[in-house]
């Protein structure tokens, strides 16, 4: 039962996400790392609406560990809490997105 535990040993958050500014059209990378990989069912979500992959949204995982969402052109209306959820672990951000005000030409 010991070496079952041990093995078993639960992921935690090394490194969790970090509040990210950006402006209207420009990219957000929000990154979670996690102590060790297989951790199963990763999602992300934006204002709780889960994200996929696709052309706006990049969903990547380095070595089972370093998870990544991309938003790209990002709009104003993208502004709110991004979540990371793998298993029981969970870890959350704002993204604020700002408009450009004047453009001087």
């Amino acid at each position: 039962l010991l070496l079952l535990c041990h093995a078993e040993e639960a992921a935690v958050i090394v490194s969790g996400l970090k509040n990210t500014d950006v402006f209207v059209g420009e990219s957000a990378t929000f990154t979670c790392e996690l102590s060790q990989p297989g951790v199963r069912n990763v999602q992300w979500w934006l204002d709780g609406s889960p994200l996929h992959n696709n052309l706006v949204t990049e969903i990547s995982e380095q070595d089972g560990r370093i998870h990544t969402l991309t938003l790209n052109d990002v709009a104003c209306h993208d502004s709110g809490t991004v979540t990371f959820r793998a298993g029981s672990l969970i870890s959350s951000a704002k993204l604020l997105v700002k408009g450009i005000s004047s453009l001087e030409r």
